[in-house]
This record gives C-alpha cells, structure tokens and sequence, in this order.
C-alpha cells in the first residue's frame, strides 16, 4: 500500500469524509476509485465489516474498471480524507507509473481470497 500512498499523498483533490459517514455506499452507481490518505476507514458488505483501511489503501477500484454497482459500503471509522482517480488518470497511471497496476491487481486479488475465506 505504500505505493498508493506514496503517489496520492499531496495530491491537492481532497474528498472530506466524517467518522461514520460512508464515502459510497453499496449498490450505488460508480465510475471512481479512491486513495486513502488519512485516517482509518472499512468495507462492509451488508452490516458485515470486511476489511479495515489503512492510509495508502485503494477503494473503488472494482468499479472503476467494469462499471458496476458498488460491491461495498465503505465507511470512515475516524476524520478521512481521500484522493479519486477517474478513468482517464486511472489510465494515465498504469501507463506511466510501473508498478500501479501491478498493486492494484494484487488488491483485487487479496479482496478475492479474502471473499474466498469469508465464503468458506
């Protein structure tokens, strides 16, 4: 996740989320991912916390990609502030920055193990 939080950490296109406010809730349309650069946050998936997000942890990416409904809620636990990153950044970054879509696809993996374990 350092990568992540590395590339987005001054970025100045800030989104302000509130303790116990979701950023996007589950079912809802979308076509953004998000960086999160301070605070801690979580996916839930109904009521069922999933995963606890850290700074430099990436949300969203499932829909950026196939333009689907959110999968998950996702919810500040404390103050957060987040980066999003459109499609076309979204491209821009895997073209020209090595390793960002490498991360983002062993964050997709992980989730689908952890989905995987949840399921069992």
């Amino acid at each position: 996740m350092t990568l992540f939080y590395s590339l987005f950490r001054d970025d100045p296109r800030l989104i302000a989320v509130h303790a116990g406010t979701p950023l996007f809730r589950q079912g809802e349309p979308a076509d953004l991912m998000y960086v999160l650069v301070k605070g801690d946050a979580r996916i839930l998936i109904g009521e069922r916390e999933v995963e606890k997000l850290e700074p430099g942890a990436v949300v969203g990416e499932m829909a950026l990609i196939d333009r689907t409904p959110r999968s998950a809620t996702v919810e500040a636990v404390t103050d957060c502030e987040f980066v999003c990153v459109d499609e076309k950044r979204f491209k821009f970054l895997i073209t020209e920055t090595p390793g960002f879509a490498l991360g983002v696809m062993r964050v997709l993996a992980n989730r689908l193990r952890n989905a995987d374990d949840l399921i069992a």
